[in-house]
């Protein structure tokens, strides 16, 4: 991949990629951060990506290990320095289907959450999925049902009354 294809692709996929973390993470800046970081290694080896025919499932691959490592560092960092910190500044609130989407979301395994991001996000079908995360066709099935499932229940309206069947 020449210099030119690297930042075309770049150009084309960066919005997307970041999109599809965001969904994984829950977090914007760690998303954006992770992407970044991904295409900074993909630089390395953008002659090698080209051959491999799929650049942007190995950055995404690279970005997802990439939020994995930084949450399991933030863990060990926070049982040792503690959780004080000062009064947060005011900002304002975010729209209520929007929270509700993503406390739906990171309520959700976050296996399923990542199988749902990549099946529904990325448009990925299952095989594809599979190769990506090195799990089963039979297991990410199982993940897009139980995932659909939880989603569909946490995120029913209690105001609207369902109807029995008569």
């Amino acid at each position: 991949m020449t210099v030119e294809e690297f930042e075309e692709f770049y150009a084309q996929a960066v919005a997307r990629l970041t999109g599809q973390l965001y969904v994984m993470t829950g977090d914007l800046q760690e998303a954006q951060d992770v992407v970044q970081e991904a295409f900074v290694k993909a630089w390395v080896r953008r002659g090698r990506l080209e051959r491999d025919g799929q650049p942007e499932a190995w950055i995404r691959t690279v970005a997802w290990r990439l939020a994995v490592s930084r949450w399991r560092f933030r863990r060990r960092s926070a049982d040792a320095w503690g959780r004080g910190s000062g009064p947060a500044e005011h900002v304002a609130p975010p729209d209520p289907d929007h929270v509700v989407l993503v406390d739906a979301l990171r309520e959700l395994p976050a296996q399923q959450r990542r199988t749902l991001t990549l099946h529904y996000l990325c448009d990925l079908t299952v095989e594809q999925i599979a190769g990506e995360t090195g799990l089963s066709t039979s297991t990410i099935k199982t993940h897009l049902v139980r995932g659909r499932a939880a989603l569909a229940h946490r995120l029913r309206d209690p105001r609207i009354e369902e109807v029995p069947d008569v």
